[in-house]
């Protein structure tokens, strides 16, 4: 099992792209497939020890002449730039010499690159970007968080099935529960798009709780939480910079007199822990779900413990064959909606077991 890394993505590439590998490589046993300049790979290989030892068998390089940078249009890989490290991860999972691509570069043009080379799941109208967020009691899947702005209910749908696969294989959620975001727990609550999801997610035999808001996004409530890009992308930009300035205001106050300053070197260890749950280091990479392989999109500014659990995410997605379960599923589902097409949609939808 291999995982494409786009050497060349994110503000401080290659050096935290590659050295992310080499952690991956040299304390989880990944195999790892760096794609981008080969000269400057190399130098950072050498400067990590990379280039010696086990870690030969485990990384490979693979040279492209061109980079795809943060503020070029999405269609770039696709339109101009061929041989950049985007469209080249993505061409080798297509190929199937990768099992998954991770990258910290133009979300934009992965998820073009992820879409038109590597292909969607049959029956998946558009791949959705899903984030894990912390919870009270463990971490909740939000999805959809930016690939997809105006969504129809059946594509809200399969945003819930992907959601729960991949809260079931990688989260660690035997059978998570599955909440669409609106402003009240009601039925009737919502737009006239979410009064329609509700009915839809009642019909897929999913665990569907109904209605969330914007407390359960942290509370614990649900483990998956559906929603549009629009909405979802405004709830995860709002806790990014929440925890920021959290953290900021705790550091001010605990640095504000000597008793608070110990204080915190009495409780630093309670400090570290809170720091580690609600780092985005620490969860690597948003999963563009929907797509016939593994691609993972990071922050710009990964660093790289960022990318090293990027890859550790990537090959347990691969390792449980997330998007063949999705697959499965979402033709279950189409199947079903064929039959009752056929039928005039007389006698309702028969639930179908998640599994």
């Amino acid at each position: 099992m291999r995982i494409a890394v786009d050497a060349m993505g994110g503000d401080f590439a290659p050096q935290c792209a590659v050295e992310g590998a080499v952690r991956a490589a040299r304390e989880d046993g990944a195999s790892i497939l760096l794609v981008g300049a080969r000269t400057r790979i190399e130098a950072e290989l050498g400067r990590l020890g990379g280039l010696r030892g086990e870690l030969v068998d485990r990384i490979e390089i693979v040279h492209a002449e061109e980079v795809v940078g943060m503020d070029e249009p999405a269609i770039t890989p696709i339109r101009k730039k061929r041989r950049s490290s985007i469209r080249l991860a993505a061409e080798l999972v297509k190929e199937g010499r990768a099992q998954a691509m991770v990258t910290a570069g133009n979300t934009g043009a992965t998820m073009i690159a992820a879409k038109m080379v590597i292909g969607t799941i049959p029956g998946v109208d558009r791949p959705a970007l899903a984030a894990v967020l912390p919870n009270a009691g463990g971490r909740t899947v939000l999805l959809d968080v930016g690939a997809n702005v105006d969504t129809k209910p059946t594509q809200l749908r399969q945003f819930a099935v992907m959601g729960h696969f991949y809260a079931q294989e990688v989260i660690g959620t035997p059978f998570p529960r599955i909440g669409l975001m609106s402003i009240g727990e009601e039925e009737g609550k919502g737009t006239d798009l979410t009064r329609e999801v509700f009915k839809v997610l009642q019909k897929t035999g999913l665990n569907f709780l109904g209605n969330v808001e914007g407390r359960d996004v942290f509370n614990g409530t649900v483990d998956v939480i559906v929603c549009d890009g629009f909405v979802g992308n405004v709830i995860l930009k709002s806790a990014e910079s929440l925890a920021e300035l959290f953290g900021k205001m705790l550091r001010e106050e605990l640095s504000r007199t000597g008793r608070t300053r110990a204080g915190y070197l009495l409780a630093k260890p309670a400090f570290v822990r809170f720091r580690t749950r609600t780092d985005y280091s620490e969860y690597g990479a948003a999963p563009l779900l929907g797509i016939n392989g593994g691609c993972f999109i990071g922050h710009g500014r990964s660093n790289a413990r960022a990318v090293q659990n990027a890859i550790r995410r990537a090959v347990e997605f691969s390792a449980a064959q997330v998007h063949v379960k999705i697959r499965s599923k979402v033709a279950e589902l189409q199947s079903q909606e064929d039959r009752l097409f056929r039928e005039g949609g007389a006698g309702g939808a028969k639930e179908i077991s998640a599994g």
